[in-house]
């Protein structure tokens, strides 16, 4: 059996930073276990067509790690080259199993260090874990009556099969999110006709990208530079939060009539625009930007279907709508989500005392900083609850939770102890503050029901407030918050 000081799950960002911080802390006895036969999480497994970031590149990427983007909005494979960079010039390989399959870990109180047990690799020990596979790694496909009836081809958003060729077939999409947002207009051209079911419409605002001209990428590969427009793409993404959370006034005025506007002078149809218009307020759910979803939403070969025309059943030939419509089609599209609150660790952890944290978290997850959690020593959860951000780069936020993960170890390390717990009365006030503070956001107040709720009805993706707030409350370690032994 092989003991490492950190093991850390997941080789995307949040594993990447992880490791990155832990060599420079002098810390190389650690390894990175990958479920995935690939390294760079996210970017390299959503390979769907269109697939691109949201938030503008220079701050969509790590500090330390600057890059000569070629556009302000990376598409996925340049985002993929620069994991890609990350991982080679870290030499992450070197520290990564791949295909390696977390069944379980589970707390050993009589060493002190964490079994992990894994499907190829057997038992493995490590004295911490760092959870970075991330809150959007489980896809989800609800239990449609008849989904496996059906005889064409089916696939999840998640698991493109890039060896099916969609050209001209007939083509159903379900779902009408951020990752069906930038997969219709990218189908839409070459199916011969593509059906949309969407539950809720979301809110889209135009996409203002760049493209760099040489020139420009040149002046990228200068860290003061680029620091510099990492600056102002950051405080200007920042002010978002007084709309989210202090001002429904100023959030219609930043984005409210921008979205009314786009509908308007890319929609002809009253009827389409009545369908795409969403009930609740803007930023209650993710925004989605795009120049060119609502123009796909206005082909001839398109079709909308809306709640009312939901998916009944599907057969095996297609899909009955409620409105008793028989669809026949050759491929259907699952851009149904991931399981990224209630279900938002795959594998089960066993902390002290034999307790799981899917106990813990029956009512709703939690975490200290949406990192460590009491009863579950040396675990540190990277994007854990209340960590998700709806303005801003979710790099930053990651980044600042290893402020935290880092003190943490630290702590140990320079007291010649084993292990660090967080105080559960001091998670508690943490966890009691941030919901008072959610109370106030719209994602608690804007009429909606999204992915960032759990089934308890709290928001538990988002962090609610600035994210300047939470890297000060990341970077003040409070020793009296925890407990070492």
């Amino acid at each position: 059996m092989s003991r490492y000081t950190v093991i850390i799950i997941g080789s995307g960002f949040g594993g990447q930073c992880a490791a990155i911080n832990l060599k420079k802390r002098g810390i190389d006895d650690f390894i990175i276990l990958e479920r995935r036969e690939f390294m760079g999480g996210t970017w390299a497994q959503n390979t769907y067509p269109g697939a691109a970031v949201d938030v503008q590149s220079p701050l969509y990427s790590i500090e330390s790690e600057p890059y000569d983007w070629s556009q302000m909005f990376a598409e996925q494979h340049e985002l993929r080259e620069y994991t890609d960079y990350v991982l080679k010039k870290h030499k992450l390989a070197e520290k990564t199993f791949t295909r390696t399959n977390v069944l379980k870990i589970e707390w050993n109180a009589g060493e002190q260090c964490w079994d992990i047990h894994t499907d190829s690799r057997g038992l493995l020990q490590a004295q911490f874990v760092i959870n970075a596979s991330g809150p959007l790694s489980t896809a989800v496909i609800p239990p449609f009556p008849g989904r496996d009836s059906f005889t064409g081809k089916a696939f999840h958003t998640n698991e493109w099969d890039h060896s099916y060729d969609y050209t001209n077939k007939r083509v159903a999409i379900i779902g009408s999110g951020a990752s069906a947002a930038q997969i219709i207009p990218a189908i839409a051209p070459d199916v011969a006709h593509l059906h949309i079911f969407q539950r809720t419409p979301h809110w889209v605002l135009p996409r203002p990208d760049y493209v760099f001209k040489p020139w420009q990428r040149k002046l990228l590969r200068n860290k003061t530079i680029y620091r510099l427009l990492r600056e102002i793409i950051y405080w200007s993404l920042e002010t978002r939060v007084i709309g989210f959370k202090y001002s429904e006034t100023m959030l219609d005025l930043l984005a409210g009539r921008a979205a009314r506007k786009h509908i308007k002078t890319q929609i002809k149809d009253p009827v389409l625009r009545q369908k795409v218009t969403p009930e609740f307020t803007i930023g209650c759910k993710r925004i989605i930007l795009s120049d060119t979803l609502y123009p796909a939403y206005c082909r001839s070969n398109v079709s909308l279907h809306d709640k009312h025309d939901g998916v009944a059943e599907i057969t095996p030939t297609g899909i009955k709508t409620a409105q008793g419509n028989e669809l026949e089609l050759d491929l259907i599209i699952y851009s149904t989500g991931y399981d990224a609150t209630d279900g938002a660790i795959s594998y089960p952890v066993v902390g002290k005392d034999g307790r799981t944290l899917l106990d813990v978290w029956a009512d709703f997850p939690r975490a200290y900083l949406g990192t460590a959690a009491p009863g579950f020593p040396n675990l540190f959860v990277v994007t854990g609850p209340n960590t998700g951000i709806g303005h801003t780069s979710a790099i930053f936020v990651i980044e600042a939770q290893m402020n935290y993960i880092m003190s943490a170890i630290d702590e140990v390390r320079k007291n010649n102890k084993q292990v660090i717990e967080v105080d559960a009365a001091a998670e508690e006030r943490y966890t009691q503050h941030i919901h008072e503070e959610m109370a106030k956001t719209v994602w608690q107040t804007g009429g909606c029901n999204s992915w960032y709720k759990s089934k308890s009805g709290k928001v538990i993706a988002m962090f609610p407030g600035f994210s300047f707030t939470f890297r000060r409350w990341t970077k003040n370690f409070r020793k009296r918050d925890h407990h070492l032994a």
